[in-house]
């Protein structure tokens, strides 16, 4: 699980002055922000209204990417930024509002793979005929709209202008609160493989990209899968990656630059890479113990090596010495030892690429 907090938009769909619209959204983040804590989620309420979206005026279909206004390139960053949403609408006439529509409208990419939950408020049917229209709307943007969702009439659950206390409301709101965790983070997979800055991986449905200090507890596993092994071959337990706590780890992945092969969440690989003068470093090349012998580690070794810039004469890497599986590997696609002063138990490998650069 990811150590960065899960971002949940609550869209205040309403603009029609003195709408109930305002009231319903502060009801809904005051009953789950309790819940919301535990589950380590950040609510941020935008009112779409503050957003200020004419009705769609970009020239370009949203699927480009291509925003030529201010106001659509703000609330793609927002929009974006995001990992879920709860649009908390009204019902307007058997459908959602114009402002929701609008909103959906200007953007693509940015909602592909995140679930948007709904709380509805309206007279006869709740505004639950908004949120029927709505689903239809955002299943096409490739959102995933849950099942539990909070509908208020207004009649039974208003008075003055303020909604009455309901603890049965409040609890579901937080039901959907959690289930919309819970998708979100199913959906995970699926989102990144569709970002910018993801390559395609050795394996079926695999995908690449460079991991992050919010990646530290899936490396920290990775870690200690795939260098026990190494422990017992060498005879030591004095090897970094079995000990680092995931301070450390975090504090590495933000110098280093590490790429990691995922598939369905589950971190595969993963290699580093850094510059050192006219070398170039690479290390804590690893592969889940139950995929070995399929390519990944030639695939990131080769991913590694490319990295490498012009200006580079050599790589280097450390393996332990008496990891004799390893130094074949290495040895079989090029690589030397070289005396180089290194951990304790550890020989050094270097490849020369100054000759590649000519």
């Amino acid at each position: 699980m990811s150590t960065k907090k899960l971002r949940i938009l609550v869209l205040m769909c309403s603009t029609r002055p003195g709408a109930l619209g305002p009231a319903v959204g502060q009801g809904l983040i005051d009953a789950i922000t309790p819940r919301a804590a535990e589950l380590g989620v950040e609510l941020v309420p935008v009112a779409l209204g503050d957003l200020r979206l004419p009705f769609l005026d970009e020239e370009e279909h949203p699927s480009s990417g291509v925003y030529q206004h201010e106001h659509t390139r703000r609330w793609s960053a927002i929009a974006d930024a995001a990992e879920g949403f709860i649009a908390v609408t009204p019902e307007y006439n058997y459908g959602m509002p114009a402002t929701l529509k609008n909103a959906l409208d200007y953007l693509s990419a940015e909602w592909a793979w995140k679930p948007i939950g709904f709380v509805s408020y309206g007279n006869t049917s709740a505004g639950t005929r908004s949120v029927q229209h709505a689903k239809q709307v955002v299943t096409t943007l490739r959102m995933v709209p849950l099942g539990a969702t909070v509908a208020i009439r207004i009649g039974d659950s208003v008075r003055h202008g303020r909604l009455r206390p309901d603890a049965t409301r409040d609890a579901a709101g937080v039901a959907l609160l959690d289930e919309l965790v819970r998708v979100a983070h199913a959906l995970r997979p699926m989102r990144e493989s569709a970002r910018a800055g993801t390559l395609p991986g050795p394996l079926p449905g695999s995908y690449a990209r460079r991991l992050t200090p919010d990646d530290a507890p899936e490396v920290t596993v990775l870690q200690r899968c795939c260098w026990v092994e190494e422990a017992v071959v060498n005879d030591t337990i004095a090897v970094p990656a079995l000990h680092e706590s995931l301070e450390e780890v975090r504090e590495w992945l933000a110098s280093w630059h590490t790429t990691g092969i995922w598939l369905d969440g589950r971190l595969l690989g993963m290699v580093r890479t850094r510059s050192i003068e006219t070398d170039w470093h690479l290390g804590r090349l690893a592969v889940v113990p139950d995929l070995r012998g399929r390519g990944l580690g030639r695939w990131l070794l080769r991913t590694a090596e490319a990295a490498a810039g012009p200006d580079f004469r050599r790589i280097l890497l450390f393996t332990g010495a008496k990891s004799l599986r390893n130094i074949d590997l290495y040895q079989g696609q090029g690589y030397q030892p070289v005396s180089m002063a290194g951990p304790d138990g550890a020989v050094c490998l270097a490849k020369d690429i100054s000759g590649e650069r000519r």
